[in-house]
């Protein structure tokens, strides 16, 4: 039998939602063992002064099985 856990975990990145993702997964995957999967909450840009974006922001919930 196999158990499961899920953390919630942010992430940022200057180019884009794609790779705050991968970013935050890369990041995940250094503390956490047996990382299965991930479901992206929600997405949030910042914005300067101008409009322009400078920051992309992912909320991620990431599943993974613990050692028994």
């Amino acid at each position: 039998m196999s158990i499961a856990r899920i953390t919630e975990i942010k992430s940022a990145s200057s180019t884009g939602f794609e790779d705050a993702v991968k970013t935050g997964l890369a990041r995940a995957a250094k503390t956490l063992r047996n990382v299965k999967s991930a479901w992206v909450e929600s997405q949030e840009v910042i914005v300067d002064e101008k409009g322009n974006v400078t920051e992309y922001r992912v909320h991620m919930k990431v599943t993974f099985l613990v050692d028994t």
